[in-house]
């Protein structure tokens, strides 16, 4: 079970969404495709599925060429789009037994739904239609219809989008769980999400692949790259007197007094910073090295 994308590039007229893309993802990935807005990202999934093929290169689901392959690979692949496609005036239940049909599903059919809805937390709201779901319950919907055919392949464009912070981390473990015996790409903009559940992260900005690294290589990232500060002064600074500072990147007023203050690579400053407070008569009431995280490395990246 696997996703190979080779040198994919996919063009809108003049303007090139995907520039050369490739990677691969093997069973018991989860990985982590992300990006600014527009990056091109949801285009890459749509490619993957085969809801649209690339202007050149090619992908291979489980060894099948998605242009060649499309309906077989639809057979083996669940799909949870950015914009979540549902029937409003279907019953949840009803909706999930359409779904199953749409796949050749007959035996145990009720069964089978009912193990679903309980997995993605529906089994309560079953009666109800779609349309009077709050936009989590929606999602939690598509996600069970995405998990009804058993896919080896799960392609999953924000899937936690519109969810409360107890059914993310419920949706988190299920994905978690799934990633242990299918092939899992996932897309979002909450790094945390990055962070807690997938073990590689690529990050594409306007079309093209900027990092491809697992979770362990990004952290060693994050170490070897701009120390950042947080410190708190005892009184109000002029931003201008930071120029001063030798070594000095970055910073940001964050609230009152506290500032965040970033160091060029491979610079500490911590001894400049409290030879900028003497000379210009300030305290430092509080220092702290703040670690790093995805955030920081997706902003250096595509900013």
């Amino acid at each position: 079970m696997s996703i190979v994308v080779k040198k994919v590039t996919k063009t809108y007229g003049q303007q090139k969404v995907l520039d050369d893309v490739s990677f691969d993802i093997r069973k018991g990935q989860v990985a982590g495709f992300i990006g600014p807005n527009g990056a091109g990202k949801s285009t890459m999934m749509k490619i993957i599925t085969g809801y649209i093929p690339p202007t050149s290169g090619e992908v291979f689901v489980n060894d099948l060429n998605t242009v060649e392959n499309s309906l077989d690979i639809r057979k083996i692949t669940g799909y949870l789009p950015e914009h979540n496609p549902l029937y409003p005036d279907m019953y949840i239940i009803e909706y999930l037994q359409y779904v199953a049909g749409l796949y050749g599903i007959h035996n145990h059919v009720r069964e089978l739904i009912d193990q679903i809805m309980l997995k993605t937390g529906i089994i309560d709201e079953r009666e109800k239609k779609i349309g009077a779901l709050s936009k989590g319950y929606r999602q939690r919907v598509g996600l069970a219809q995405t998990l009804i055919h058993d896919p080896e392949i799960l392609i999953l464009d924000e899937p936690t989008s519109g969810l409360d912070p107890n059914q993310i981390v419920e949706i988190r473990n299920l994905i978690s769980e799934l990633g242990k015996e299918k092939t899992v790409i996932l897309s979002t903009h909450i790094m945390q999400e990055v962070e807690a559940i997938c073990d590689r992260v690529i990050i594409i900005d306007k079309g093209i692949i900027v990092a491809d690294e697992g979770r362990e290589k990004i952290s060693q990232r994050n170490a070897e790259s701009n120390q950042i500060l947080i410190v708190e002064f005892n009184k109000k600074v002029a931003p201008d007197l930071f120029q001063t500072i030798e070594g000095l990147g970055q910073v940001v007023n964050t609230k009152s007094n506290t500032w965040l203050i970033q160091a060029v690579p491979g610079k500490d400053i911590r001894e400049e910073i409290f030879e900028f407070a003497v000379k210009n008569g300030l305290k430092v009431l509080t220092m702290q090295i703040r670690e790093k995280k995805l955030e920081d490395v997706f902003r250096d990246l595509t900013k």
